[in-house]
């Protein structure tokens, strides 16, 4: 019993700390977006392969994100993000500890 309350914690903590990685991705490529920043420069081009499949499927099911210039999909990826930890991480990292 001892192995599946140990690859349940693994788990739940490596998808807390993909999460938070990708969390923090985000975020860069927000305050980024902000700027006018160089679309050939490889650090910009990296941000842009992982964020924008996810804002596009954001703006395309959540129009309402989008409005008078404003993007708001990176804090609906984000509220996502936080919610996806709250509620899935936590509750393995809990069902660990019972079992």
């Amino acid at each position: 019993m001892f192995v599946i309350q140990n690859i349940l914690l693994a788990v739940g903590n490596v998808l807390g700390a993909l999460l938070n990685l990708y969390f923090w991705i985000v975020v860069i490529a927000a305050v980024i977006s902000w700027v006018r920043p160089d679309p050939f420069n490889p650090i910009v081009r990296a941000l842009r392969v992982l964020t924008e499949p996810v804002f596009y499927y954001v703006r395309k099911w959540m129009p309402f994100t989008y409005r008078s210039g404003l993007d708001f999909s990176p804090v609906v990826v984000l509220l996502a993000i936080q919610l996806v930890k709250q509620i899935v991480v936590a509750s393995l990292i809990e069902l660990a500890a019972r079992l």
